[in-house]
C-alpha cells in the first residue's frame, strides 16, 4: 500500500502509510491461530473437569465470550489493536490519525460480519484493494483505517532520538515539520535543559503548539520531548 493523506480536526493534511493488505491478512491469521489454540485448550480443560449438565454452559460461555468479543475488546483497549496487529506493526486510527471512540471500534466489529465472516474475507480484501485508504466497508462506515507503524532507518543521524521498541506516537501533525525545524528544535531544547532555561522550553513549547495546532497535555518539557520523538517515529517509516 501506498501513503495516504489524511485530514486532522484541523483540516492539515498529513501523510500517512496505509498497512498493506499482506500484513492485514497475516495479522487475522495469527489472531485466528490464537483463538483456535485458545478454543481448543479451554475445551480440554474443561473437559477434564468432568462437568455435565446444567453448570456445561458456564463453561462453555468462558470459551465463546472471550472469542466473540476479541477483536471488539483488543482494539478498544489495546489502542486499535488486536495481538495479530502488533505483531506485525499496524493498528486502527481516525482517518484524522486519531484514536478510536468505542462507537467507532463497535461499528467496525459489527461489520466484520459482512466484510470477513459471511463472504470469507474477500468482500474486505477487494474493497481494501479498491478503497486507496486501506478501508473495507467496516471502515468506511466508522470513519477509520489500519495504518503501518514498521520503523525503517533513514533519518538523519542529528535527529535521531531512542525510542522504546513498543513506541506509541501521541501527535501525527509533527509531520508537518520539516528536518530543518526539528534540528533547531533539538538543538534549543539540549541548550535549554543544559542551561536550566525552563523559559526558553516554555517558549520552545508554545510555539510548536500553536504551529501544529495542538493542545499538550504534558509539561513543556515533556512535550518538546515527545515531539521529538514522534517525528524521529514517523520519518522512519
Amino acid at each position: 500500500m501506498d501513503n495516504f493523506q489524511i485530514e486532522t480536526a484541523q483540516n492539515i493534511g498529513i501523510q500517512q502509510k496505509v498497512a498493506g493488505i499482506g500484513d492485514r491478512i497475516l495479522a487475522f491469521l495469527v489472531d485466528t491461530f490464537l483463538l483456535v489454540a485458545y478454543g481448543i485448550l479451554t475445551s480440554l480443560a474443561i473437559a477434564g473437569l468432568g462437568m455435565e449438565g446444567g453448570d456445561l454452559w458456564v463453561y462453555y460461555l468462558i470459551i465463546g465470550l472471550p472469542i466473540f468479543l476479541y477483536y471488539l475488546l483488543f482494539e478498544s483497549f489495546n489502542n486499535g489493536r488486536t495481538l495479530g496487529k502488533a505483531a506485525l506493526n499496524i493498528r486502527v486510527v481516525k482517518l484524522d490519525g486519531s484514536r478510536p471512540r468505542f462507537s467507532q471500534y463497535l461499528v467496525r466489529w459489527l461489520l466484520r460480519l459482512i466484510d470477513i465472516t459471511l463472504a470469507s474475507g474477500s468482500i474486505a480484501v477487494v474493497t481494501i484493494l479498491l478503497n486507496g485508504k486501506g478501508q473495507r466497508l467496516g471502515d468506511m462506515a466508522a470513519g477509520t483505517t489500519v495504518i503501518s507503524e514498521k520503523k525503517q532507518i533513514g533519518l538523519s543521524q542529528t535527529l535521531m532520538v531512542d525510542l522504546p521498541e513498543n513506541y506509541i506516537p501521541k501527535y501525527p501533525q509533527v509531520t508537518l515539520l520539516k528536518d530543518k525545524d526539528v534540528q533547531n528544535i533539538k538543538s534549543l531544547y539540549q541548550n535549554a535543559r543544559r542551561d536550566g532555561n525552563h523559559k526558553v522550553i516554555l517558549s520552545l513549547s508554545n510555539k510548536i503548539s500553536e504551529l501544529l495546532e495542538v493542545e499538550p497535555q504534558e509539561s513543556p518539557s515533556d512535550f518538546v520531548k515527545n515531539i521529538l520523538k514522534d517525528f524521529n517515529y514517523y520519518t522512519q517509516q
